[in-house]
């Protein structure tokens, strides 16, 4: 560790060395304190903004890098284009996608009412801003324990214009990206009309690092806003196509032999090449959000959307096709009004989902669907009621955000290719989930200081691949998750709020936890545990400065974010196994993340990032674990701003520079051992980005 430490450290007065011309705008990065997740405008830090910076997230083919960034978060790609995503810890129940985590897009709900998001559909340039809730966000955005991720474009900065990137890099990289925005901008002229539209395009190909790896993604957005008198109207309209292999795990011998290597046939299976295992997947999301003034403390947003999602997935076992479609809508009302001197804000609301899906399973035949197997129509609906009261003194000194919802959710599963077809369902009714958050500044002249405090429940119920997971049982008996969670953070901002430090303590305890096992054949089932108590710390400490050594350097930032866990199942035994007291598998430790930019006044940046994370258990006994394992990466880059608003950025960087070989995505609980799925070596990549703005006449 001190080793890797002392090499990210030599790096940084290597970046120094680059300096001659000059520089335009300042790398983006994206640092509001200021919360939309619970409509809270003070200084809070449930929440956190996840630095959309060009070193971390480059080469812009994933997000795992820039989410990794932030404590109690994890992304996992166990190859390309199949990622994983947990806050605290939540990756229990995915062996694959994202679940029991919400996901907004400019509003509109991208996790189905089954409970599955599929993150992967987004490219780089769909959003500018990432906010996170961590831990249970019920209170205001339905069931769930895992946390709460809102993707859109508030806070950018407007201007019409055309921007292309191409990259290109190790693998067979390829990747390009165009945005191009228009339209007249609100409150131009002094009028409060106005239109924004904003149109993006991104192609991601590469052939990865493993055999059986090939990755392709074309993404297309429209973002359209409208304003007029009091209203406010934001469409968005999303669609991806994408296709990608899955090489499947390897047990450690495999590993270490050849940790490239596809997944071999075995016990009567093929392997991963010979079933063509893959995913096809098409998505479409679209909806239209309208904001309303209706009275000078009175407003109205309403979205609707809907939503389709196609899924075909020949896998070792057998040949998956899903068509999901769903619609929705969610609307609130927000009020301000004044008892006495104490300011309140009132928000009250709802927010239905309906899904209406069909799942048939076939044998696979070299890839190609065969004899049916299973063919299941899906129900699925939620809903969720929700009210929030904020208050603080006049002075804004301290603070109170009390809210609760009521959840409801239901799932029927009709299994068609049986006679007599029978119905199962399950209900999850009047779920009720508060949420109490206090909060206190002790200002100073010389120092910021505040503290808060949380107390709030989650509920979560199966998602639909866990009541039907691909081993084709139908599991209706299985338990909600649910659980309290305690936290509190402190935070103080030093040197004129040049050095912000955050310090976070929680403790969650879960009953029923969800859990994921394997059988023989790689397909995944779920059981309850009986509970897991989740300990934790997390440690933020963010320092950055303008124009030092004699205007040589415009702007420095260094980050440091460090992730302690203790997570330990409480009661837990199913048949002759008893996990009592063993550590929850698939979460490291500790996690050390460390970035670092410096920007030269002649137009050359210089980035370097450090991650470490120590070993993982893949099993609930505790007897398999992944190793510790530590990435360095750097970009070097240059700006150039021409006359008439050309911008011009050429970079190029290298990951995994200490080519540590490891594992990205682990198969938690698998059948046989095999675990593992190995991350790709040292890689390369560079980039150019052209941007054009359009000037504006004074």
């Amino acid at each position: 560790m001190k080793k890797t430490i002392y090499t990210f450290l030599f790096l940084l007065p290597v970046c120094y060395c680059f300096s001659q011309t000059q520089l335009p705008d300042s790398t983006k990065t994206m640092d509001s304190v200021v919360l939309k997740a619970y409509e809270q405008k003070t200084v809070a830090t449930v929440c956190c903004a996840v630095p959309l910076r060009e070193p971390v997230f480059s080469p812009k083919t994933s997000l795992v890098n820039g989410l990794n960034a932030v404590a109690g978060v994890r992304m996992e790609e166990r190859s390309p284009g199949s990622y994983r995503l947990s806050i605290r810890g939540s990756s229990l129940r995915s062996p694959f996608g994202v679940r029991n985590i919400k996901v907004y897009w400019n509003g509109i709900p991208v996790t189905d009412p089954g409970g599955n998001t599929y993150f992967n559909q987004f490219a780089w340039n769909n959003f500018s801003n990432i906010e996170i809730a961590k831990g249970p966000a019920s209170s205001m955005y339905g069931s769930g324990t895992g946390g709460l991720v809102l993707l859109d474009r508030s806070g950018e900065r407007w201007k019409d214009g055309i921007t292309a990137e191409y990259i290109t890099g190790s693998y067979n990289l390829h990747n390009f990206f165009l945005t191009a925005r228009a339209g007249s901008r609100s409150g131009a002229s002094g009028i409060n009309n106005g239109a924004e539209h904003t149109l993006t395009y991104a192609h991601n190909q590469t052939d990865g690092y493993r055999i059986h790896t090939n990755m392709r993604r074309d993404n297309i957005t429209w973002t359209g806003k409208l304003k007029w008198d009091k209203h406010t109207l934001t469409t968005s309209v999303l669609f991806t196509d994408m296709h990608y292999q899955t090489p499947g795990a390897l047990n450690l011998a495999e590993f270490n032999a050849d940790p490239k290597a596809a997944r071999p046939a075995a016990g009567g299976f093929p392997g991963a090449v010979a079933a063509g295992a893959a995913i096809y997947q098409k998505n479409v999301l679209a909806g239209i959000t309208h904001e309303m003034i209706l009275a000078p403390r009175l407003k109205n947003t309403t979205t609707l959307y809907a939503n389709f999602a196609q899924v075909k997935n020949p896998a070792i076992r057998n040949y998956e096709r899903r068509n999901e479609p769903s619609f929705g809508g969610r609307s609130y009302f927000w009020h301000k009004l004044r008892i006495g001197s104490i300011p309140f804000n009132i928000i009250a609301g709802a927010e239905f989902q309906q899904g209406y899906f069909n799942i048939q399973v076939s044998k696979n035949r070299n890839g190609n669907p065969d004899t049916l197997q299973t063919n299941d129509d899906i129900n699925s609906n939620a809903l969720v009621s929700f009210t929030q009261v904020e208050m603080h003194n006049s002075r804004n000194t301290w603070g109170l955000v009390s809210g609760i919802s009521n959840n409801g959710n239901r799932l029927s599963i009709t299994r068609l290719n049986k006679y007599p077809v029978v119905k199962q369902q399950r209900n999850y009714r009047n779920e009720i989930t508060p949420r109490i958050y206090f909060w206190k500044r002790f200002n100073t002249q010389e120092i910021s200081l505040s503290w808060t405090a949380t107390v709030s429940k989650g509920f979560s119920p199966p998602t639909t691949a866990e009541v039907l997971p691909s081993t084709g049982i139908i599991s209706t008996s299985l338990e909600a998750e649910k659980g309290w969670n305690y936290e509190s953070t402190i935070y103080t901002g030093l040197f004129k709020n040049k050095l912000e430090i955050y310090l976070t303590g929680f403790y969650f305890k879960l009953y029923d936890a969800l859990v994921q096992r394997r059988d023989l054949s790689g397909a995944d089932f779920f059981v309850n545990a009986g509970d897991i108590r989740q300990n934790g710390i997390e440690f933020r400490a963010d320092y950055h400065t303008d124009i030092i050594y004699g205007a040589v350097i415009k702007q420095f930032r260094l980050r440091t974010d460090i992730t302690l866990n203790h997570f330990r199942y409480g009661n837990f035994i199913k048949g002759s196994d008893d996990f009592s007291g063993k550590k929850v598998p698939s979460v490291p430790s500790s996690v050390l993340s460390l970035l670092a930019d410096v920007d030269f006044k002649n137009g050359i940046y210089c980035s370097a990032s450090y991650y470490g994370a120590s070993s993982i258990y893949l099993n609930d006994a505790n007897t398999f674990k992944a190793y510790p394992y530590h990435l360095l990466g750097i970009q070097l880059g240059w700006k150039k701003k021409e006359k008439g608003n050309i911008r011009l950025n050429i970079y190029a960087g290298i990951d995994n520079l200490l080519n540590e070989t490891y594992s990205l995505g682990n198969d938690i609980n698998a059948a046989a051992n095999r675990f593992y799925n190995a991350a790709p070596l040292r890689n390369y990549y560079a980039g150019v980005a052209l941007q054009w703005i359009k000037q504006v006449k004074k």
